[in-house]
């Protein structure tokens, strides 16, 4: 963050020339790092070869680049305005695909449009942090908020909740959720809150229980003992067990995972990538590509903390947190720490609409820190 502050004097009167040079370069760097990281695994993944998935993961990074640095450029009370459109724009689609969504892995979740397919609840997890950081920067930040502050988030979060789960998706609706209580925390909502919505999610977890699918039933089963049934529903998990402990430190070589090439790990290129990354490249390998995502996520706090209105403060760690979020989880889940729940490792894992959120997520926070300091009246 050693940019020349004089951008930020300006209030918002920035020409073209001073937003490219106050683009968060670093950054960049890091975001590119990673990304190329996930080539090197996809390319290995495919048997040394660029096709069918280190190619297309390649050239969907470019596009998106673009789109970040495209994003970041525009003034941030642009996204503002463009707040709730946004929330709209992916809840449509979310009805959208209740129907006409294509069934994938047991669930509707995708919808089609001919070019390419997008998810769109990944989407919503964008859109759902906008509307609460608008709807807070309507709000005064100076007192603790109360009950009364409740009922128009809960209604944000609470909508597009309900139709992930009907798809059914269980790991997405709870992310939505999460990312909704951050916001909640930064926004400042009284503790005592957070207290009661914790005692209430553990009385409540019989229901839950009673509601959810056979099959997230059987995660969670699988999760508790998946020696119970290694060449079923433990299967995924003691592959991936399997996967990371052969790597040790070093690993066994780039291209020389057995686990991964002997095709004895499912889902090599998507979920359970980090552990064909362990494998090869070790406990430092793994060591390092956390490394980098505990830069990024540094990056966003440190952008949080400059901006000087509360949509962009808001803004910024909501999407950090989500993105932290999604690594915590895949980490947690091919480390047999959580449940199996299908949640891509962002940037390295193949996938269209992942790396599409990623990267309006970076083009956001980016635009935050180039219009740090452009004044934002309460209601534009």
């Amino acid at each position: 963050m050693n940019f020349s502050s004089s951008f930020s004097t300006r209030e918002g009167h920035l020409t073209l020339g001073d937003k490219i040079l106050s683009l968060n370069w670093g950054l960049l760097i890091l975001l590119t790092l990673v990304a190329g990281t996930g080539f090197a695994a996809l390319y290995s993944a495919g048997g040394g070869n660029v096709q069918p998935w280190a190619d297309k993961h390649i050239m969907r990074y470019g596009v998106t680049l673009i789109l970040c640095i495209g994003i970041a450029l525009i003034d941030i009370r642009f996204w503002m305005r463009l707040s709730y459109v946004a929330y709209v724009g992916a809840f449509v689609l979310l009805v959208a695909v209740e129907i006409m969504g294509e069934m994938g892995m047991g669930a509707q979740r995708w919808i089609n449009l001919g070019v390419v397919q997008i998810q769109p609840s990944e989407l919503m997890k964008i859109g759902v942090i906008m509307a609460l950081a608008r709807y807070f920067h309507s709000r005064s930040s100076d007192h603790a908020l109360g009950y009364r502050d409740l009922v128009m988030p809960g209604f944000l979060i609470a909508m597009p909740v309900m139709l992930v789960l009907n798809q059914p998706d269980l790991g997405t609706a709870i992310m939505i959720i999460a990312a909704g209580i951050c916001i909640l925390f930064c926004a400042g909502l009284k503790w005592r809150y957070f207290i009661l919505g914790g005692i209430a999610v553990v009385a409540a977890i019989p229901l839950i229980w009673h509601f959810m699918h056979d099959y997230q039933k059987k995660r969670v089963l699988t999760f508790l003992n998946p020696e119970a049934d290694p060449l079923g529903s433990g299967y995924h998990i003691m592959q991936s067990k399997i996967a990371l402990g052969s790597g040790g430190i070093e690993g066994k070589g780039f291209l020389m995972g057995s686990q991964s090439h002997l095709n004895f790990l499912p889902e090599k290129q998507t979920d359970f990538i980090f552990t064909l990354l362990a494998e090869e490249w070790g406990l430092m390998g793994g060591a390092a590509l956390l490394v980098l995502f505990g830069c990024i996520f540094i990056y966003g706090l440190m952008i949080a903390l400059r901006s000087r209105h509360h949509y962009g403060r808001l803004l910024a760690y909501g999407l950090t947190f989500n993105f932290a979020l999604y690594v915590f989880i895949n980490i947690a889940m091919v480390t047999g720490l959580m449940p199996v729940v299908g949640v891509p490792l962002p940037l390295v894992s193949y996938g269209g609409t992942a790396m599409l959120t990623a990267m309006i997520s970076f083009g956001l926070i980016m635009s935050v820190y180039i219009h740090r300091d452009v004044k934002i009246p309460r209601f534009l």
